[in-house]
């Protein structure tokens, strides 16, 4: 069938629109019909060839949207089922069968292969030119900048009719990231206390998560005035501008052990590097922030003796049928608002959501789908 997408055909080139030819699913695939599709800076990046993605290729990872084929051998969802798009991986390997399928022995191939990982069809990809040349797709296992994605069905969440998929569409990332590396890394204690250095949806996520946890100091750093304002709204009970104060003593002026947990959702080297003097005896510094490919920091040695870990976190750990639900009831109850994060824009805006985005003046861009 043919499709509307956005391709980068090169490194830096500008996502345009063309229409691509999709194949039928394979046996444990479906067909889904994106409604929503949140932007996430790991697109910017890919299409400023900071990940390892072959261009030219269909980018978007946090699509929801609604079932309109199945391939055989699919019996957990039917055609009309609304889903959101979560991580792909092999399900074979050790690491997925101890459920830790963002570790994935073959997470790399699965998220930046551009083709389908699983059997029948592994190494192909389902996407192709208008003469038949095949064209990479399949990023984080869904290329969602589409009207139409090919989707491993274990890939898959499914959600209720109520609930609003310009929403749920992030959850397949960015907000996810932040908020699962808090419930399944940091695991605060009774009184812990938590830095999350960065406030943007990443790290907005992670402080609606502390806030559903015993953690009672939650510090947000951030450049933005406008940003730490909402963190603040959002449960943080401490916000620093490091962009005019110098962090580590803000947060020592806090916290005078240093904290437990200090979460760098920057992936700024020196940030890095500074956020590590602030972590306490037996405290964790841990890294979610996606640095440059090869990007490598220094820590003191002598202080990282002192019990400390440095936990690196990818997509919040765990699994997606785990944290997507989880962290749509905690909306539902009013307890995670994930609508003070989230614009929405016509699918054709893209360009002017990345731009609001890449400025700051949108925290999680979301393009809303045709719903006939």
């Amino acid at each position: 069938m043919k499709i509307d997408a956005y391709i980068v055909e090169e490194t830096n080139a500008p996502f345009s629109r063309d229409t691509v030819e999709l194949a039928d699913p394979v046996p444990g695939e479906v067909l889904v019909r994106n409604l929503a599709v949140g932007v996430c800076h790991t697109d910017m990046n890919t299409q400023a060839g900071n990940m390892p993605y072959e261009l030219p290729g269909i980018l978007g990872h946090e699509g929801a949207g609604v079932i309109e084929a199945v391939g055989d051998g699919v019996t957990d969802f039917a055609i009309g089922d609304r889903v959101v798009l979560g991580w792909p991986y092999c399900g074979a390997c050790r690491n997925c069968i101890a459920g830790e399928h963002r570790y994935c022995l073959h997470i790399g191939e699965a998220l930046v292969g551009g083709h389908r990982l699983r059997e029948p069809g592994a190494g192909t990809s389902g996407y192709s030119r208008d003469d038949g040349k095949p064209i990479n797709g399949h990023f984080f296992g869904q290329s969602s900048f589409a009207t139409h994605s090919l989707v491993h069905a274990s890939s898959l969440v499914k959600v209720d009719s109520e609930v609003d998929l310009a929403l749920a569409a992030p959850l397949g990332c960015g907000i996810t990231t932040g908020a699962g590396a808090v419930f399944n890394s940091v695991r605060p204690e009774p009184g812990a206390a938590i830095v999350v250095i960065g406030a943007g949806a990443v790290g907005l996520g992670a402080i609606m998560a502390a806030v559903n946890t015993p953690a009672t100091t939650i510090i947000a750093a951030d450049l933005s005035d406008d940003r730490l304002r909402l963190a603040h709204e959002l449960g943080a009970t401490h916000i620093i501008n490091s962009g005019n104060t110098n962090l580590v003593e803000e947060i020592l002026k806090i916290c005078p052990n240093g904290a437990d947990a200090v979460l760098d959702c920057t992936g700024v080297i020196g940030v890095i590097e500074q956020a590590a003097e602030a972590v306490a005896m037996l405290g964790s510094l841990v890294l979610i922030g996606g640095a440059p490919a090869e990007a490598s920091f220094r820590l003191d040695h002598f202080r990282t003796l002192w019990g400390q870990r440095v936990i690196g976190v990818l997509g919040g750990g765990s699994t997606s049928t785990q944290l997507i639900p989880t962290i749509l009831e905690l909306h539902r109850q009013g307890r995670f608002p994930l609508e003070k994060l989230v614009k929405t824009y016509a699918f054709d805006d893209l360009e002017q959501a990345i731009a609001d985005t890449s400025a700051g003046t949108t925290v999680k861009a979301v393009l809303e789908l045709d719903q006939g």
